[in-house]
């Protein structure tokens, strides 16, 4: 993980530096990051998870090539899930991994205090399986779905949905790409490495909170074919592209609990949502271009003047509802069953042995990808499972002698 401590305006306490130091800015992005600094900005590096070393490219395992912003690492450099997390846990002889397999639903003892059989779907056949312990980590929108399947007659509205808060308040981040286009050239590669976190929590104009500004990965023609030409008429895409700078902005995404997951008579899920806190975000776009107006742009010999983007082109899209990378908040946890599912451990209010550990815990949304904070849970209720089961974390490591089911629904 690379990063700086202390740019972030927005950042909280840390005990220690980032392993790595931030990944560098290539020039446009540099040029832009001073722009901002003179326009009273407080613009940052933006960790990444890049398995990066600057000083040697030679031995870096990372290429910083322009595929890693949503797009698999075909070298193993990206520290995603894959490289850092599930293909390490697979050397060690107590973990298995199902491939090829749906969980259809989870079943309860008599009592129904326990789950004590998961019911499953695997390369045609149906298969069970039982643990001390049952965790499900199927994202915000699975996990609901298979707590809904799995209602029964001590569950009778879904497996822990006794406050009936099960699927509701679906949260995923009001979401825009936002592409400044101008006659100034941006031929950056690895474009993401630039944030401004100065509005998140409002402006003297606007004292209100609005969210966060970053970038996406480098936009080129393939990935503009889809709409551009008719937002953007007498563009060819690859000018649109190699002179844009990509936006991604995020602002908070209110609780409802009328946004929610269901399912339908067939059993198949159902999303429905309404968007709010469209204010702020429209003001969060309207600062950016403000801040814009102020910039400058002098790289590779070409320089554009004071005032460049008042005279640009403006290309917006919010991320529409079947974009679902954030989702969160449809298990929520709580100290009170009646308003919550999980407790403060992520364990069902319901159950004695089941705990919800993804992006489904979350009761608000905050205005930040939700991933970082999800790891950090999991790895919170993991030392909690550990305790439970009488074991501390230097036992479990050295002697590897308990199991813990993780079922990814």
């Amino acid at each position: 993980m690379h990063g700086n401590r202390g740019e972030d305006p927005t950042e909280p306490p840390a005990n220690s530096p980032y392993p790595w130091p931030a990944v560098s800015h290539e020039p446009r992005i540099q040029a832009l990051a001073e722009d901002f600094q003179l326009a009273g900005l407080k613009p940052f590096h933006v960790p990444v998870g890049v398995m990066l070393d600057e000083k040697n490219r030679r031995t870096s395992k990372c290429i910083r090539c322009n595929t890693c912003d949503g797009f698999p690492c075909l070298i193993g450099a990206k520290s995603d899930a894959q490289v850092v997390c599930v293909d390490p846990a697979l050397t060690h002889s107590n973990v298995t991994l199902l491939t090829n397999a749906l969980v259809k639903r989870l079943e309860t003892d008599a009592s129904g205090r326990a789950v004590n059989s998961v019911v499953v779907e695997r390369n045609g056949s149906m298969e069970r399986y039982s643990a001390d312990i049952v965790v499900v980590s199927g994202g915000a929108i699975n996990s609901a779905a298979l707590l809904l399947r799995s209602a029964n007659d001590k569950h009778p509205r879904g497996l822990a949905n006794s406050s009936d808060v099960v699927g509701r308040h679906y949260m995923g981040h009001t979401n825009s790409v936002m592409m400044a286009i101008s006659k100034c050239p941006n031929p950056t590669i690895f474009q993401k490495t630039l944030g401004v976190n100065d509005f998140y929590f409002g402006a003297k104009d606007f004292p209100h909170p609005m969210g966060h500004i970053s970038f996406v990965g480098k936009l080129d023609a393939i990935t503009l074919r889809a709409g551009a030409p008719a937002i953007a008429p007498g563009f060819t895409l690859e000018l649109m592209a190699s002179h844009s700078l990509d936006f991604w902005l995020t602002s908070e995404d209110l609780p409802d609990p009328n946004n929610r997951v269901t399912l339908n008579r067939d059993g198949e899920i159902v999303l429905t949502y309404t968007p709010n806190n469209l204010e702020a975000h429209e003001q969060l776009k309207s600062h950016l271009q403000k801040a814009m107006k102020q910039t400058n742009c002098k790289i590779h010999g070409h320089e554009c003047h004071q005032g460049l983007f008042s005279r640009s082109l403006y290309v917006g899209q919010r991320i529409p509802l079947a974009g679902v990378a954030h989702q969160n908040g449809t298990i929520r946890f709580g100290r009170d069953p009646k308003t919550s599912a999980l407790d403060v451990n992520c364990k069902a209010h319901d159950l004695d042995n089941f705990y919800v550990v993804d992006g489904s815990f979350f009761p608000s949304s905050a205005a930040v990808n939700p991933a970082l904070t999800i790891m950090a849970n999991a790895l919170r209720v993991g030392d909690h499972l550990l305790g439970r089961l009488g074991v501390s974390g230097a036992e479990y490591r050295k002697n590897q002698a308990k199991e813990i089911m993780s079922v990814m629904a």
